[in-house]
């Protein structure tokens, strides 16, 4: 099961009407050919992807030490009988530059682990939630986020960023927010979702597009004729309507808002010569159509007029309480192609160094195995990070010492205690898009606790 969180109702008012033009914008169909014909491809885009891996990922099936000590740590707490363990012969083997160690990652990621030698992409060890930096002993008198283990609240918190108390938006929105004057006078958004209106899109000024996975993006029975034409006028002299009424008033201007960019973004997502489409051809699944419909609209960069844009796609569900091993199997064996062809579109079309992709998730797992082969909810876990602009074939952070009861456990089950808060991650991530570090604390309230604030993958 996945518990993809959404707002509070504290920001009903506001979020109801992106909720409405999220709701017509999957509707929409064909009004307008694609604007701004003569817009010049910005030569300062970025744009950050985030790939949520809802339910928790298992990041000590992710990534395991492969030197004899630290394999035999992993082997011991989770032996062959356990039905969760992954032989140290069948792992794909990484040497991360910057480690005296090596790792073997998880068989499926196979093109990930091509991008890690090819030094394209990261991993990020033991990042989580946290209220400050933790030791056992602070954990142990009571030092942690609210609602610990819980899927729903801790989507919210690595969405927000905030894990004292409950948060109307999210880093991605406020992100949105605090780079909105790089898109100004386009009218077109900063952050797109492929999976509505969640917490992590939701800025305090920012609405977020959402665009369905497959499908067109425009209002059915608006064809061009003269009956739809007349319907179309209708409809627009309507949005104008009740503007002393404060929520009709947001819902009539973002409504309108998406109906104007139905006539750029429909054609683009309708497109079936893109050029980066061989790329995706004999991939099917959800993550890659997420993943292809996000590269078309880099591709449209110069019609959008874009120069910043941040997408969350997801996959799901990753809450493996049993038959882990073939579960996750088959959940990373559709990220991984899905992340590789997209990573090649990106350098098909000239911007691999200006477009990061990254990977958040619930928690991790125990290390202890549960019954039925599989895992219980847990805290701290392993990430990737891809892209040109990444300083890769490295490990980032503190991997945990894999010993239950250890020093990294916050139980007894193998709870590693986060070495690196989800706000380094972010802010390491938004100063590359362009946030300057005097504004960082906007985005990221809690950022003034950790240190150092960049971590030095990008």
């Amino acid at each position: 099961m996945q518990f993809h969180h959404r707002v509070s109702r504290r920001t009903f008012l506001r979020q109801a009407a992106a909720l409405s033009s999220a709701g017509l914008a999957s509707q929409l169909e064909f009004i307008g050919a694609i604007g701004a014909a003569n817009a010049q491809a910005a030569t300062d885009y970025k744009a950050l992807v985030c790939v949520f891996l809802f339910g928790g990922n298992d990041g000590n099936n992710t990534v395991i030490p492969l030197d004899s000590a630290g394999y035999a740590q992993y082997a011991t707490a989770r032996p062959t009988t356990s039905g969760i363990q992954l032989a140290a012969a069948s792992l794909l083997p990484i040497q991360p530059a910057n480690a005296g160690t090596s790792f073997g990652l998880h068989p499926a990621l196979v093109q990930v682990r091509s991008l890690f030698n090819q030094n394209k992409a990261a991993v990020l060890a033991n990042v989580g939630t946290l209220l400050a930096p933790t030791s056992q002993a602070q954990y142990n008198a009571g030092q942690r986020p609210l609602s610990l283990y819980s899927h729903s609240d801790q989507q919210a918190q690595w969405q927000s960023s905030i894990s004292d108390n409950a948060a109307g938006t999210g880093w991605g929105g406020r992100l949105a927010d605090s780079v909105a004057s790089f898109n100004a006078g386009t009218g077109f958004p900063v952050i797109t979702s492929l999976d509505g209106t969640v917490l992590f899109t939701t800025g305090t000024t920012n609405v977020p597009l959402a665009i369905p996975v497959t499908g067109s993006f425009a209002l059915a029975g608006y064809n061009g004729t003269a009956a739809a034409n007349a319907r179309l006028a209708a409809l627009m002299q309507l949005q104008t309507s009740d503007r002393d009424n404060t929520f009709a008033a947001s819902a009539n201007a973002i409504g309108t808002q998406a109906l104007q960019l139905s006539a750029t973004v429909n054609p683009i997502l309708a497109n079936t010569n893109s050029t980066i489409a061989p790329l995706f051809a004999g991939l099917n699944t959800t993550t890659s159509k997420q993943l292809y419909q996000v590269a078309k609209l880099i591709e449209a960069r110069a019609a959008t007029g874009a120069r910043r844009q941040i997408f969350f796609v997801q996959l799901g569900s990753f809450d493996t309480h049993n038959d882990q091993i073939n579960r996750q199997q088959n959940l990373f064996a559709e990220l991984d192609p899905a992340l590789k062809a997209f990573y090649d579109a990106t350098v098909a079309l000239g911007v691999g160094s200006q477009v990061t992709t990254f990977t958040l998730s619930d928690f991790g797992r125990t290390l202890q195995p549960a019954s039925g082969g599989g895992t219980d909810h847990a805290w701290g876990s392993h990430h990737f990070i891809i892209g040109d602009a990444v300083k890769g074939g490295r490990m980032y952070g503190q991997y945990p010492q894999l010993i239950l009861g250890g020093p990294s456990d916050a139980e007894k089950e193998g709870r590693w205690i986060p070495t690196t808060a989800v706000d380094q991650y972010g802010a390491t991530l938004a100063k590359w898009f362009g946030v300057a570090p005097d504004q960082l604390a906007a985005v990221f309230p809690n950022l003034a606790r950790f240190a150092p604030s960049d971590l030095g993958f990008l």
